[in-house]
Protein backbone atom coordinates (compact mmCIF):
# COMPACT_ATOMS: atom_id res chain seq x y z
CA UNK A 1 0.00 0.00 0.00
CA UNK A 2 1.19 3.52 -0.71
CA UNK A 3 0.33 7.02 0.34
CA UNK A 4 -1.93 8.64 -2.25
CA UNK A 5 -1.83 12.38 -2.86
CA UNK A 6 -5.01 14.33 -3.43
CA UNK A 7 -6.02 14.73 -7.06
CA UNK A 8 -9.60 15.45 -8.11
CA UNK A 9 -11.10 14.62 -4.74
CA UNK A 10 -13.35 17.47 -3.62
CA UNK A 11 -14.12 18.87 -7.05
CA UNK A 12 -17.85 19.22 -7.61
CA UNK A 13 -19.62 16.84 -9.97
CA UNK A 14 -21.17 19.69 -11.99
CA UNK A 15 -21.68 23.42 -11.85
CA UNK A 16 -24.99 24.95 -10.87
CA UNK A 17 -27.19 27.59 -12.48
CA UNK A 18 -26.48 31.30 -12.66
CA UNK A 19 -29.29 33.88 -12.72
CA UNK A 20 -29.76 33.66 -16.47
CA UNK A 21 -29.87 29.87 -16.70
CA UNK A 22 -32.06 29.62 -13.58
CA UNK A 23 -34.55 32.07 -15.08
CA UNK A 24 -34.52 30.22 -18.40
CA UNK A 25 -35.24 26.94 -16.66
CA UNK A 26 -37.99 28.47 -14.51
CA UNK A 27 -39.61 29.89 -17.65
CA UNK A 28 -40.23 26.33 -18.85
CA UNK A 29 -42.55 25.71 -15.89
CA UNK A 30 -46.20 25.26 -16.86
CA UNK A 31 -47.36 26.89 -13.58
CA UNK A 32 -49.69 23.98 -12.90
CA UNK A 33 -52.59 24.89 -10.65
CA UNK A 34 -52.23 21.70 -8.61
CA UNK A 35 -48.37 21.79 -8.52
CA UNK A 36 -47.73 18.03 -8.68
CA UNK A 37 -44.01 18.69 -8.14
CA UNK A 38 -44.75 20.05 -4.67
CA UNK A 39 -46.77 16.95 -3.82
CA UNK A 40 -43.73 14.89 -4.84
CA UNK A 41 -41.45 16.40 -2.18
CA UNK A 42 -41.52 14.46 1.14
CA UNK A 43 -40.20 17.49 3.06
CA UNK A 44 -42.75 19.90 1.58
CA UNK A 45 -40.13 22.21 0.07
CA UNK A 46 -42.84 23.44 -2.35
CA UNK A 47 -41.01 23.82 -5.68
CA UNK A 48 -44.24 24.93 -7.33
CA UNK A 49 -44.24 28.05 -5.17
CA UNK A 50 -40.55 28.94 -5.37
CA UNK A 51 -40.45 28.46 -9.15
CA UNK A 52 -43.42 30.83 -9.50
CA UNK A 53 -41.58 33.43 -7.43
CA UNK A 54 -38.45 33.05 -9.53
CA UNK A 55 -40.50 33.45 -12.73
CA UNK A 56 -41.33 36.96 -11.54
CA UNK A 57 -37.70 37.62 -10.54
CA UNK A 58 -38.59 37.51 -6.87
CA UNK A 59 -35.37 35.75 -5.90
CA UNK A 60 -35.65 36.61 -2.22
CA UNK A 61 -39.22 35.30 -2.01
CA UNK A 62 -38.24 32.11 -3.81
CA UNK A 63 -35.24 31.56 -1.51
CA UNK A 64 -37.46 32.25 1.50
CA UNK A 65 -39.90 29.52 0.45
CA UNK A 66 -37.06 27.04 0.14
CA UNK A 67 -35.45 27.85 3.50
CA UNK A 68 -38.69 28.08 5.48
CA UNK A 69 -39.86 24.67 4.29
CA UNK A 70 -36.59 22.74 4.27
CA UNK A 71 -33.96 23.14 7.05
CA UNK A 72 -31.41 21.30 4.89
CA UNK A 73 -32.31 23.02 1.64
CA UNK A 74 -28.72 23.29 0.42
CA UNK A 75 -27.90 19.64 1.09
CA UNK A 76 -31.12 18.39 -0.47
CA UNK A 77 -30.45 20.52 -3.56
CA UNK A 78 -27.23 18.55 -4.05
CA UNK A 79 -28.11 14.97 -3.12
CA UNK A 80 -31.86 14.49 -3.55
CA UNK A 81 -32.96 11.80 -6.04
CA UNK A 82 -35.14 14.33 -7.86
CA UNK A 83 -35.85 11.95 -10.71
CA UNK A 84 -37.80 9.76 -8.30
CA UNK A 85 -39.60 12.59 -6.50
CA UNK A 86 -40.51 16.15 -7.51
CA UNK A 87 -39.06 16.00 -11.02
CA UNK A 88 -40.75 12.70 -11.69
CA UNK A 89 -44.07 14.35 -10.82
CA UNK A 90 -43.40 17.41 -13.06
CA UNK A 91 -46.10 17.85 -15.72
CA UNK A 92 -43.45 18.90 -18.21
CA UNK A 93 -42.23 15.28 -18.29
CA UNK A 94 -45.01 14.36 -20.71
CA UNK A 95 -43.93 17.09 -23.15
CA UNK A 96 -40.15 16.94 -23.23
CA UNK A 97 -38.26 16.75 -19.92
CA UNK A 98 -38.98 17.80 -16.33
CA UNK A 99 -37.90 21.13 -14.90
CA UNK A 100 -34.49 20.83 -13.24
CA UNK A 101 -35.93 21.61 -9.83
CA UNK A 102 -32.84 20.55 -7.91
CA UNK A 103 -30.55 22.94 -9.77
CA UNK A 104 -33.02 25.80 -9.32
CA UNK A 105 -33.16 25.09 -5.58
CA UNK A 106 -29.36 25.00 -5.45
CA UNK A 107 -29.21 28.41 -7.17
CA UNK A 108 -31.64 29.91 -4.66
CA UNK A 109 -29.69 28.61 -1.67
CA UNK A 110 -26.49 29.99 -3.16
CA UNK A 111 -28.18 33.38 -3.58
CA UNK A 112 -29.43 33.18 0.02
CA UNK A 113 -25.85 32.68 1.19
CA UNK A 114 -24.18 35.16 -1.16
CA UNK A 115 -26.64 37.95 -0.38
CA UNK A 116 -26.71 37.29 3.36
CA UNK A 117 -30.46 36.67 3.41
CA UNK A 118 -31.99 35.69 6.75
CA UNK A 119 -35.57 34.52 6.96
CA UNK A 120 -35.97 32.57 10.18
CA UNK A 121 -36.90 33.90 13.60
CA UNK A 122 -37.69 31.87 16.67
CA UNK A 123 -41.00 32.40 18.46
CA UNK A 124 -41.25 33.60 22.04
CA UNK A 125 -39.31 31.25 24.35
CA UNK A 126 -41.24 28.36 25.89
CA UNK A 127 -40.38 26.65 29.15
CA UNK A 128 -39.85 23.12 27.79
CA UNK A 129 -36.39 21.77 26.94
CA UNK A 130 -35.70 19.11 24.34
CA UNK A 131 -32.59 17.00 23.68
CA UNK A 132 -31.91 15.64 20.19
CA UNK A 133 -29.59 12.65 19.98
CA UNK A 134 -27.46 12.73 16.85
CA UNK A 135 -26.74 15.65 14.55
CA UNK A 136 -27.80 14.01 11.31
CA UNK A 137 -30.63 15.11 8.97
CA UNK A 138 -33.57 13.91 11.09
CA UNK A 139 -32.29 15.44 14.33
CA UNK A 140 -31.30 18.70 12.63
CA UNK A 141 -34.74 18.96 11.08
CA UNK A 142 -36.49 18.22 14.37
CA UNK A 143 -34.26 20.66 16.26
CA UNK A 144 -34.89 23.50 13.84
CA UNK A 145 -38.66 23.05 13.84
CA UNK A 146 -38.79 23.02 17.63
CA UNK A 147 -36.47 26.04 17.89
CA UNK A 148 -38.71 27.97 15.51
CA UNK A 149 -41.59 27.31 17.88
CA UNK A 150 -39.63 28.73 20.80
CA UNK A 151 -38.44 25.56 22.51
CA UNK A 152 -34.95 25.24 23.96
CA UNK A 153 -33.10 22.54 22.02
CA UNK A 154 -29.75 20.87 22.65
CA UNK A 155 -28.25 18.45 20.13
CA UNK A 156 -25.86 15.71 21.33
CA UNK A 157 -23.45 14.35 18.71
CA UNK A 158 -20.87 11.58 19.06
CA UNK A 159 -18.58 13.06 16.39
CA UNK A 160 -16.78 16.40 16.48
CA UNK A 161 -18.96 18.03 13.81
CA UNK A 162 -22.64 18.19 12.99
CA UNK A 163 -24.20 16.74 9.86
CA UNK A 164 -24.04 12.99 10.37
CA UNK A 165 -23.95 11.26 7.00
CA UNK A 166 -23.87 14.66 5.29
CA UNK A 167 -20.49 15.44 6.87
CA UNK A 168 -18.97 11.98 7.21
CA UNK A 169 -20.62 9.78 4.61
CA UNK A 170 -21.13 11.68 1.32
CA UNK A 171 -18.17 12.61 -0.83
CA UNK A 172 -17.54 16.33 -1.45
CA UNK A 173 -17.86 15.72 -5.18
CA UNK A 174 -21.58 15.29 -4.55
CA UNK A 175 -21.92 17.45 -1.45
CA UNK A 176 -19.31 20.14 -0.61
CA UNK A 177 -18.83 20.58 3.14
CA UNK A 178 -19.47 24.33 2.93
CA UNK A 179 -23.02 23.56 1.80
CA UNK A 180 -23.56 21.37 4.87
CA UNK A 181 -22.03 23.98 7.14
CA UNK A 182 -24.27 26.75 5.78
CA UNK A 183 -27.45 24.75 6.38
CA UNK A 184 -26.32 24.02 9.93
CA UNK A 185 -25.49 27.69 10.55
CA UNK A 186 -29.09 28.66 9.76
CA UNK A 187 -30.17 26.24 12.50
CA UNK A 188 -27.60 27.45 15.02
CA UNK A 189 -28.77 31.04 14.57
CA UNK A 190 -32.14 30.01 16.03
CA UNK A 191 -30.43 29.23 19.34
CA UNK A 192 -29.98 25.47 18.94
CA UNK A 193 -27.05 24.34 21.09
CA UNK A 194 -24.66 21.60 19.97
CA UNK A 195 -22.63 19.34 22.25
CA UNK A 196 -20.01 17.39 20.31
CA UNK A 197 -18.04 14.25 21.21
CA UNK A 198 -21.02 13.18 23.34
CA UNK A 199 -22.00 9.60 22.45
CA UNK A 200 -25.34 8.57 23.93
CA UNK A 201 -26.01 5.00 25.05
CA UNK A 202 -29.04 3.60 26.86
CA UNK A 203 -27.65 4.66 30.25
CA UNK A 204 -26.98 8.22 29.14
CA UNK A 205 -30.43 8.34 27.55
CA UNK A 206 -31.97 7.77 30.98
CA UNK A 207 -30.16 10.87 32.22
CA UNK A 208 -31.45 12.89 29.28
CA UNK A 209 -34.99 11.72 29.94
CA UNK A 210 -34.71 13.12 33.46
CA UNK A 211 -32.95 16.34 32.47
CA UNK A 212 -35.17 17.25 29.51
CA UNK A 213 -38.90 17.42 28.95
CA UNK A 214 -38.58 15.36 25.76
CA UNK A 215 -35.85 13.52 23.86
CA UNK A 216 -35.65 12.88 20.14
CA UNK A 217 -33.36 10.05 19.04
CA UNK A 218 -32.29 10.32 15.41
CA UNK A 219 -29.08 8.29 15.45
CA UNK A 220 -27.83 7.16 12.05
CA UNK A 221 -26.68 3.80 10.76
CA UNK A 222 -23.05 3.75 11.81
CA UNK A 223 -22.51 0.00 12.16
CA UNK A 224 -21.38 -1.64 8.92
CA UNK A 225 -22.68 -5.01 7.81
CA UNK A 226 -19.99 -7.60 7.11
CA UNK A 227 -19.69 -10.49 4.67
CA UNK A 228 -19.24 -13.87 6.30
CA UNK A 229 -16.52 -15.25 4.06
CA UNK A 230 -12.95 -16.49 4.60
CA UNK A 231 -10.42 -13.66 4.83
CA UNK A 232 -12.81 -10.99 6.08
CA UNK A 233 -10.45 -10.16 8.97
CA UNK A 234 -7.36 -9.62 6.82
CA UNK A 235 -5.58 -6.29 6.91
CA UNK A 236 -6.77 -4.17 4.00
CA UNK A 237 -10.46 -5.06 4.42
CA UNK A 238 -12.32 -1.92 5.48
CA UNK A 239 -15.92 -0.83 5.81
CA UNK A 240 -17.49 1.88 3.68
CA UNK A 241 -18.27 4.03 6.71
CA UNK A 242 -14.66 4.03 7.93
CA UNK A 243 -13.30 4.51 4.41
CA UNK A 244 -15.47 7.53 3.59
CA UNK A 245 -14.99 9.13 7.00
CA UNK A 246 -11.21 8.81 6.78
CA UNK A 247 -11.16 10.19 3.24
CA UNK A 248 -13.17 13.27 4.24
CA UNK A 249 -11.49 14.06 7.53
CA UNK A 250 -7.90 12.93 6.93
CA UNK A 251 -7.44 13.00 3.16
CA UNK A 252 -3.82 14.07 3.03
CA UNK A 253 -2.73 11.24 5.33
CA UNK A 254 -4.99 8.57 3.86
CA UNK A 255 -3.21 5.34 2.99
CA UNK A 256 -4.94 3.77 0.01
CA UNK A 257 -4.43 0.57 -1.89
CA UNK A 258 -3.19 0.62 -5.47
CA UNK A 259 -5.93 -1.81 -6.53
CA UNK A 260 -9.19 -1.20 -4.68
CA UNK A 261 -12.28 -3.37 -4.97
CA UNK A 262 -15.57 -2.01 -3.66
CA UNK A 263 -18.32 -4.53 -2.89
CA UNK A 264 -21.91 -3.32 -3.22
CA UNK A 265 -24.44 -1.65 -5.50
CA UNK A 266 -25.87 1.26 -3.53
CA UNK A 267 -25.09 4.97 -3.46
CA UNK A 268 -22.54 4.38 -0.69
CA UNK A 269 -20.68 1.89 -2.87
CA UNK A 270 -20.66 4.43 -5.71
CA UNK A 271 -19.27 7.07 -3.33
CA UNK A 272 -16.52 4.69 -2.20
CA UNK A 273 -15.38 3.70 -5.67
CA UNK A 274 -15.33 7.27 -6.98
CA UNK A 275 -13.40 8.35 -3.88
CA UNK A 276 -10.79 5.66 -4.48
CA UNK A 277 -10.51 6.62 -8.15
CA UNK A 278 -10.28 10.35 -7.43
CA UNK A 279 -7.54 9.78 -4.90
CA UNK A 280 -5.45 7.90 -7.43
CA UNK A 281 -6.21 4.20 -7.04
CA UNK A 282 -7.20 1.70 -9.69
CA UNK A 283 -10.76 1.12 -8.54
CA UNK A 284 -13.39 -1.46 -9.46
CA UNK A 285 -16.88 -2.09 -8.15
CA UNK A 286 -18.30 -5.63 -7.94
CA UNK A 287 -21.99 -6.28 -7.43
CA UNK A 288 -23.78 -9.60 -7.03
CA UNK A 289 -26.73 -8.60 -9.21
CA UNK A 290 -27.12 -6.57 -12.41
CA UNK A 291 -26.71 -2.82 -12.31
CA UNK A 292 -30.38 -2.47 -13.26
CA UNK A 293 -31.23 -4.23 -10.00
CA UNK A 294 -28.86 -2.08 -7.96
CA UNK A 295 -30.38 0.31 -5.39
CA UNK A 296 -28.01 3.13 -6.43
CA UNK A 297 -29.46 6.16 -8.15
CA UNK A 298 -28.80 5.92 -11.88
CA UNK A 299 -27.22 9.38 -11.93
CA UNK A 300 -24.61 8.08 -9.49
CA UNK A 301 -24.03 5.00 -11.64
CA UNK A 302 -23.62 7.20 -14.70
CA UNK A 303 -21.07 9.32 -12.85
CA UNK A 304 -19.09 6.20 -11.94
CA UNK A 305 -19.16 5.06 -15.57
CA UNK A 306 -18.12 8.52 -16.80
CA UNK A 307 -14.93 8.16 -14.76
CA UNK A 308 -14.09 4.93 -16.55
CA UNK A 309 -14.56 2.78 -13.45
CA UNK A 310 -15.33 -0.87 -14.24
CA UNK A 311 -18.58 -2.25 -12.79
CA UNK A 312 -18.44 -6.05 -12.58
CA UNK A 313 -21.94 -7.48 -12.35
CA UNK A 314 -23.45 -10.77 -11.15
CA UNK A 315 -20.50 -11.92 -9.08
CA UNK A 316 -20.82 -12.49 -5.32
CA UNK A 317 -17.94 -12.46 -2.81
CA UNK A 318 -16.62 -15.94 -2.01
CA UNK A 319 -13.20 -15.48 -0.40
CA UNK A 320 -10.64 -12.79 0.38
CA UNK A 321 -7.16 -14.13 -0.22
CA UNK A 322 -4.11 -12.88 1.65
CA UNK A 323 -0.43 -13.32 2.35
CA UNK A 324 1.29 -12.47 5.63
CA UNK A 325 -2.02 -11.25 7.02
CA UNK A 326 -2.72 -8.77 4.21
CA UNK A 327 -5.14 -8.84 1.29
CA UNK A 328 -3.68 -9.86 -2.07
CA UNK A 329 -6.70 -11.00 -4.07
CA UNK A 330 -10.41 -11.67 -3.93
CA UNK A 331 -12.38 -14.58 -5.32
CA UNK A 332 -15.98 -14.38 -6.57
CA UNK A 333 -18.64 -16.84 -7.68
CA UNK A 334 -20.91 -16.14 -10.61
CA UNK A 335 -24.65 -15.76 -10.27
CA UNK A 336 -25.08 -18.57 -12.80
CA UNK A 337 -23.56 -21.05 -10.34
CA UNK A 338 -20.76 -22.01 -12.71
CA UNK A 339 -18.60 -18.96 -13.39
CA UNK A 340 -15.75 -17.85 -11.15
CA UNK A 341 -13.59 -14.75 -10.93
CA UNK A 342 -10.36 -13.92 -9.11
CA UNK A 343 -9.14 -10.31 -8.94
CA UNK A 344 -5.89 -8.86 -7.69
CA UNK A 345 -6.39 -6.34 -4.90
CA UNK A 346 -4.67 -4.87 -1.85
CA UNK A 347 -7.75 -3.19 -0.39
CA UNK A 348 -11.38 -4.29 -0.18
CA UNK A 349 -14.11 -1.83 0.78
CA UNK A 350 -17.33 -3.43 2.01
CA UNK A 351 -20.34 -1.27 1.12
CA UNK A 352 -23.11 -3.78 1.62
CA UNK A 353 -25.28 -1.88 4.07
CA UNK A 354 -25.37 -0.33 7.52
CA UNK A 355 -27.24 -0.92 10.74
CA UNK A 356 -27.92 0.90 13.99
CA UNK A 357 -24.97 0.80 16.39
CA UNK A 358 -25.10 -1.47 19.42
CA UNK A 359 -25.12 1.55 21.74
CA UNK A 360 -28.51 2.74 20.48
CA UNK A 361 -30.05 -0.46 19.17
CA UNK A 362 -32.10 -1.00 22.31
CA UNK A 363 -33.38 2.56 22.49
CA UNK A 364 -37.11 2.70 21.92
CA UNK A 365 -39.74 5.40 22.10
CA UNK A 366 -41.16 5.95 25.57
CA UNK A 367 -43.30 8.43 27.45
CA UNK A 368 -41.11 11.38 26.50
CA UNK A 369 -38.79 9.72 23.94
CA UNK A 370 -39.39 10.04 20.22
CA UNK A 371 -37.45 8.43 17.35
CA UNK A 372 -37.00 9.01 13.64
CA UNK A 373 -34.63 8.97 10.71
CA UNK A 374 -32.42 6.11 9.54
CA UNK A 375 -32.62 4.14 12.79
CA UNK A 376 -36.37 3.81 12.20
CA UNK A 377 -36.74 3.69 8.42
CA UNK A 378 -33.63 1.60 7.79
CA UNK A 379 -31.80 4.28 5.82
CA UNK A 380 -33.66 6.18 3.14
CA UNK A 381 -32.98 9.58 1.60
CA UNK A 382 -31.90 12.83 3.25
CA UNK A 383 -35.15 14.54 2.28
CA UNK A 384 -37.19 11.72 3.86
CA UNK A 385 -35.15 12.07 7.05
CA UNK A 386 -35.92 15.80 7.00
CA UNK A 387 -39.61 15.01 6.67
CA UNK A 388 -39.46 12.58 9.59
CA UNK A 389 -37.68 15.16 11.74
CA UNK A 390 -40.38 17.74 11.03
CA UNK A 391 -43.08 15.19 11.82
CA UNK A 392 -41.38 14.25 15.09
CA UNK A 393 -41.23 17.93 16.08
CA UNK A 394 -44.98 18.18 15.57
CA UNK A 395 -45.52 15.11 17.77
CA UNK A 396 -43.33 16.57 20.50
CA UNK A 397 -45.21 19.88 20.38
CA UNK A 398 -48.51 17.98 20.59
CA UNK A 399 -47.15 16.04 23.56
CA UNK A 400 -46.47 19.30 25.38
CA UNK A 401 -49.87 20.73 24.47
CA UNK A 402 -51.96 17.83 25.74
Amino acid sequence: MSKITKKEYGEEMEKGFNLRTAMEEASRCLLCHDSPCSKGCPAGTDPGKFIRSLRFRNIKGAAETVRENNPLAGCCAQVCPYGKMCEQACSRTGIDKPIEIGKIQRFLVEEEKNQGMEFLKAAEPKKEKIACVGAGPASLSCARQLALEGYSVTVYEAQDKAGGVLTYGIIPTRLPQEVVDFDIQTIEKLGVEFKFNEPIDASKLEELKNDYDAVFVGAGLWKSKMVDIPGKDLEGVVTAIDFLREAKTNTDQLVLGENVIVIGGGDVAMDCVTTAKQLGAKATIVYRRTIEEAPADMDEVSFVQSMGIPIVQEFAPAEIVGENGHVTAMRFEGRDGESGLTMKTDQVVLAIGQAVGDDVADIAAGENVFTGGDMVNGGKTVVEAVAEGKEAAEKIADYFNK
